[in-house]
C-alpha cells in the first residue's frame, strides 16, 4: 500500500477507501461501487479485506489497489493514512477498526459506513468490546444502516444517532443483478433437469447431522429426491468426513460437482465461487449456519432465485431470515427433532408444487421490495466525498 501510494497516488483526485471483510460484505460493498464507479470514474479506489475466502471477489472490484487490512496498530495505521491519504474511509457492515477509524478522522477523512448491520447478539454490543470500540464509532461522520433496529443498536454502539441513515440492503442489488447476469446455458444451471433438487448451501458438521439423517428420511417416500451440497469449507477433511456419514446412512458415494450428470442424485460440491449460481438450479433450499455457533449464512441469494428455504433455530442474527419467515418464504426448522420437520417439510414440497411455488414467490416478493439500496448508500458516501465541514471530526487516538 505505501508502494501504490508513493508511485501512483494523485492528489488531484479524491480516492474513496473501501473495507468488506469477507465475501458477504464485499457483496453489500462492490452493489455499492458499482454505482460510485460508473457516476465517478475520476476517483481513485482502493478496496481491502481481510479473511481469504474475499480474495477472489476482491479481484473483480474495479478499483486501483485491492489488498489485506494491516493490523489495526497505531505504527501500520499511520504509515498506511499517510501513503494513500483518503478522502473517505468507508466500512461495509460493521467492521470498522477503532484505531483506523480515529486516526482517519483525526487527519480530516470522512469515516462511513454502509450497509451497517448490528445483529441483536453481536459480541460488540457486549463488554468489554462496546468500550474498547467506542471512539472508533463516535468518529463515523454518516451511516447508511439497513434497518431501524439497526440503527438503534449503532447509537449502542456509539455512532451520533443524528448521522445514521435507514438505508435498505444493497446486497439485494447486487443478488438480483447476479441473477440477472447469469447466463442460462450457465453450467450451475444444468441441474434444473429431471426431479426437483434441494440445495443445502454454506453448511457445518452440526448443520450435515440433520439434512443427511433428513435425506435417508426423503429417500423412503421419494426414492427419486436429489441433493446438491455445499460446504462452507470444502476442505478435504470435511469431505471426507460427508462421505463417511453419508455411507453410514446408506446414501451411497456422492460424485463431485465438476463430475455430475444433471440428474444425479447425490452431488458434494468440493470447491467455492459456485453457491449463489447453483442456487438456481434449486426447487428448495437449506442454508446452513442456524445448527452450530458460526451464525446463519446468507439466506439472500437462494431467496432472489425464488426458492423456498429452510433455516436451523439458530437464525436470529440475520434480518433477511426472519424478513423472510414472516413472509412464508422461509421454514425455521424445529430445534427439538429438526431431521423429522425437514424430511416432512421436504416430503411436502416434493409432493405439492403449487405449495412450492407459493413459498418461492413469497421469497422473491422479499428480495425485490429491497431493490435500490445501493444508490442510496452510494449517495451517502458521494456526500462524505464532498468533505462536508459540518460533519468533520477530530476524535484524538
Amino acid at each position: 500500500m505505501e508502494a501504490w501510494g508513493q508511485q501512483q497516488r494523485d492528489l488531484h483526485r479524491p480516492l474513496l477507501w473501501m473495507h468488506a471483510p469477507s465475501v458477504g460484505e464485499g457483496l453489500q460493498a462492490e452493489a455499492v461501487l458499482r454505482v460510485l464507479r460508473a457516476r465517478h470514474p475520476d476517483w481513485q479506489l482502493v478496496y481491502t479485506h481481510f479473511s481469504p475466502s474475499a480474495e477472489l471477489l476482491a479481484a473483480r472490484q474495479e478499483a486501483d489497489l485491492t489488498d489485506y487490512l494491516p493490523w489495526d496498530t497505531r505504527a501500520a495505521t499511520s504509515r498506511v493514512l499517510e501513503a494513500i491519504r483518503p478522502t473517505a474511509l468507508v466500512f461495509a457492515k460493521l467492521d470498522l477498526w477503532p484505531e483506523l477509524a480515529c486516526q482517519a478522522a483525526a487527519r480530516g477523512t470522512q469515516v462511513g459506513l454502509v450497509a451497517a448491520t448490528v445483529s441483536p447478539v453481536s459480541s460488540r454490543l457486549r463488554w468489554p468490546a462496546v468500550g474498547l470500540l467506542q471512539s472508533g464509532y463516535a468518529s463515523v461522520s454518516a451511516a447508511g444502516a439497513i434497518a431501524e433496529a439497526d440503527a438503534s443498536r449503532l447509537a449502542l454502539l456509539g455512532v451520533p444517532r443524528d448521522r445514521i441513515e435507514v438505508l435498505g440492503d444493497p446486497r439485494f442489488d447486487s443478488t438480483l443483478q447476479l441473477i440477472g447476469a447469469t447466463d442460462p446455458a450457465d453450467p450451475a444451471l444444468r441441474f434444473r433437469q429431471g426431479t426437483p433438487v434441494l440445495v443445502a448451501g454454506s453448511t457445518w458438521p452440526a448443520d450435515e447431522a440433520v439434512l443427511l439423517e433428513a435425506f435417508a428420511g426423503v429417500l423412503r417416500v421419494h426414492p427419486e429426491a436429489r441433493l446438491i451440497l455445499a460446504p462452507h469449507e470444502p476442505t478435504s477433511a470435511h469431505l471426507v468426513g460427508i462421505r463417511a456419514r453419508a455411507k453410514q446412512l446408506n446414501l451411497g458415494d456422492p460424485v463431485r460437482l465438476d463430475e455430475a450428470a444433471p440428474d444425479a442424485r447425490f452431488i458434494l460440491v468440493d470447491r467455492v465461487g459456485v453457491l449463489a449460481r447453483l442456487y438456481g438450479s434449486a426447487a428448495l433450499a437449506m442454508v446452513g449456519g442456524g445448527f452450530g455457533t458460526a451464525g446463519l449464512h446468507s439466506v439472500i441469494e437462494p431467496a432472489g432465485w425464488g426458492i423456498p428455504i429452510s433455516v436451523g433455530p439458530r437464525w436470529q442474527g440475520s434480518r433477511e431470515a426472519g424478513l423472510l419467515a414472516e413472509a412464508g418464504g422461509a421454514v425455521v426448522l424445529d430445534g427439538s427433532n429438526p431431521a423429522r420437520h425437514l424430511a416432512a417439510w421436504w416430503n411436502q414440497m416434493l409432493s405439492d408444487r403449487g405449495a412450492r411455488e407459493h413459498q418461492g414467490r413469497s421469497a422473491a416478493a422479499v428480495i425485490d421490495a429491497g431493490r435500490g439500496s445501493a444508490v442510496r448508500q452510494a449517495e451517502l458516501v458521494e456526500r462524505l466525498m464532498r468533505i462536508d465541514q459540518r460533519f468533520r471530526t477530530a476524535t484524538p487516538s
